[in-house]
């Protein structure tokens, strides 16, 4: 099994130089409350904008993604209009294994199709491994996107072990992950080496991103919800904590105080899987931030994860189409119900739907920026409309 992967920060980096040290959502990952909630939003780059649109009219997604200048002016164009607290880097779950050499496209209306599927140990045996140099692209794109942004920080992010797995496995998209949960359970040896080759491509992604300027990692683990806690622990866990750890505990200094880069883990994954996002099968708090999907409330998350770890979330994504009280109703329970955990980041409970207008998410992020959340730590689910007369 390749070597680990470790990661070193440079004077230059926007945390050790102090540039996004102190930013609200940097400290709010790391359990410092905002009396201001940040806010950013899943699949925020490109979809539900026209001038993404425009950007990739004859351009196929994985040439948009490892276009050094395309996948920057993709990752700010939602910084410029919406006025987030954060970029989230332009890439797809899949950007790694092309990078690696596996055969792979994305398919308008399908996703991404595997030519050779993953299978047996011979397949697995069969992948190469990712080198360094190949990672060039995703470094320039982040250095060029951390340029622009200056103060706000850049989320590096990656698609965890087991999705990616999956979808090697499956040869594409599936619903329920059939052959990935049969492989796992009826080749154990298979299943590991194949998520030893994922976790050591992941931290390797993730690790190019940080080191490159991203001031926080997101890992995504898209299709865990489809396993058992008992699968999960035993069969995926171990190699989301490789793939996290070659940014993990990475140590930068402000002030004579030793920070580390935050890492945030999410996943389409219920209350029984939740408590695992925070430990990955450890005694311990693994990670600094936990996502939230839109079926889990944050005061009942925060119950289950405890007070040591940020909670991120997790407003509905189908309200971005809803009557605007609603909405806002909406977002102020999300808000006064993460006053539960140590501290919050708002964002969506998944991404950001492609129809969605996008001045309905400028006003979103507007009225998030309004409200002063030490007003909402003692209200009711129906105090809220008090608060949205004041909104934009």
């Amino acid at each position: 099994m390749p070597a680990a992967v470790s990661t070193v920060l440079d004077h230059n980096h926007p945390l050790v130089s102090g540039v996004t040290a102190e930013s609200p959502l940097v400290r709010a990952y790391q359990g410092v409350r905002q009396k201001r909630t940040p806010v950013w939003f899943m699949r925020q780059a490109g979809r539900s904008l026209p001038e993404y649109r425009d950007l990739r009219v004859g351009v196929r997604m994985l040439d948009a993604c490892l276009d050094p200048e395309l996948s920057s002016e993709i990752t700010l164009q939602p910084v410029r209009r919406h006025g987030v607290d954060a970029g989230i880097f332009f890439s797809d779950i899949v950007v790694p294994l092309k990078l690696a050499g596996v055969d792979v496209e994305i398919i308008a209306g399908k996703g991404p199709v595997f030519a050779h599927p993953i299978r047996t140990m011979e397949d697995v045996l069969s992948l190469p491994d990712l080198d360094p140099a190949a990672l060039d692209p995703v470094r320039e794109g982040v250095a060029h996107t951390v340029a622009e942004l200056g103060a706000t920080p850049l989320i590096g992010f990656a698609g965890a072990p087991f999705t990616l797995a999956a979808y090697l496995v499956e040869g594409g998209p599936s619903k329920d992950h059939i052959r990935a949960r049969t492989l796992m359970r009826s080749q154990p040896e298979t299943w590991t080496a194949l998520m030893g080759w994922t976790a050591h491509i992941t931290g390797k992604f993730l690790s190019a991103q940080v080191e490159a300027g991203a001031s926080a990692a997101q890992l995504f683990d898209s299709w865990a919800g489809s396993l058992s806690r008992a699968d999960y622990v035993r069969y995926v866990a171990p190699a989301s904590v490789r793939a996290f750890d070659a940014v993990r505990n990475t140590p930068y200094t402000v002030g004579g105080e030793t920070r580390h880069v935050p890492l945030i883990h999410f996943g389409l994954v219920g209350p029984q899987l939740l408590p695992e996002f925070r430990t990955l099968g450890t005694e311990r708090r693994f990670v600094d931030a936990v996502g939230v999907d839109y079926r889990t409330p944050l005061d009942e998350a925060a119950a289950q994860l405890g007070s040591d770890v940020t909670l991120q979330g997790n407003i509905d994504p189908a309200l971005l189409a809803a009557p605007w009280d609603r909405l806002a109703d909406d977002t102020h329970e999300v808000l006064r119900r993460g006053r539960s955990a140590r501290s919050h980041v708002a964002n969506l409970g998944h991404g950001v739907p492609p129809e969605t207008d996008p001045t309905v998410l400028t006003r979103l992020v507007e009225l998030i920026h309004s409200i002063d959340v030490d007003t909402l730590t003692h209200a009711s689910p129906q105090s809220s409309s008090t608060q949205k007369a004041a909104a934009p």
